[in-house]
């Protein structure tokens, strides 16, 4: 099995060096890099050639929200996943317009964690219970823009993507099979005019479509 190659940005060295040891641990899994600023992010990542990217918001040279703007304007297709202490509005839409593929706080259990990063892989967009409870609120304080000709059942899918659901956990909540819901979110996409779950995210946060 081809291990998923992760690197690390995080201005604590102490959680770097737990964060990497964890995902060494793993059988489908590695640390390949792992740094204390994301100044030089897109520069790490050309020389790592991760699979993903565990991002820290709050560091003092070089900010997580920044660095992943930066990332993704070269590597679009490449899923950033924050990490941090901060579970407030600002960050989280920031980070998701930024282009992050998800949001965890770092009180995060390893397990969990483990998991999460797992389901980004599956191509889900994992966030901490919290940070969804958040995104769902704003959809719900905002007026409603136009609905992109998404029936009720897309809707339902788009939202459980926006919740941080993996394809496969789609499936089981919505009572369909796994190719069902590849068919729904292709649809989903060509509405949209997008091409990844990250892209559909985004547009449904911005444009309070579910």
């Amino acid at each position: 099995m081809n291990k998923k190659r992760i690197i690390i940005f995080d201005d604590d060295t102490t959680r770097r060096d737990s964060l990497s040891m964890l995902l060494n641990m793993c059988p489908d899994m590695e640390c390949v890099g792992a740094f204390a600023s994301a100044a030089d992010a897109v520069t790490h990542v050309a020389q790592t050639e991760p699979d993903m990217v565990l991002m820290d918001i709050d560091m003092p040279r070089g900010n997580g929200i920044d660095g992943t703007s930066r990332i993704k304007s070269a590597y679009p297709l490449l899923p950033v996943i924050m990490q941090t202490v901060f579970d407030d509005n600002q960050n989280i839409f920031e980070a998701i317009k930024a282009g992050a593929n998800g949001y965890l706080l770092k009180k995060t259990p390893p397990d969990k964690l483990l998991e999460q990063l797992r389901e980004a892989f599956d191509g889900g967009a994992p966030m901490t219970g919290t940070v969804a409870i958040k995104v769902l609120q704003f959809f719900r304080e905002e007026p409603v823009s136009p609905s992109y000709k998404l029936s009720e059942r897309e809707k339902d899918i788009l939202k459980l993507l926006v919740e941080g659901h993996s394809y496969k956990m789609i499936a089981a909540k919505s009572n369909i099979a796994y190719y069902t819901v590849c068919n729904h979110i292709k649809k989903i996409y060509e509405k949209l005019h997008v091409n990844s779950a990250t892209e559909a995210v985004k547009i449904a946060i911005l444009q309070r479509l579910v």
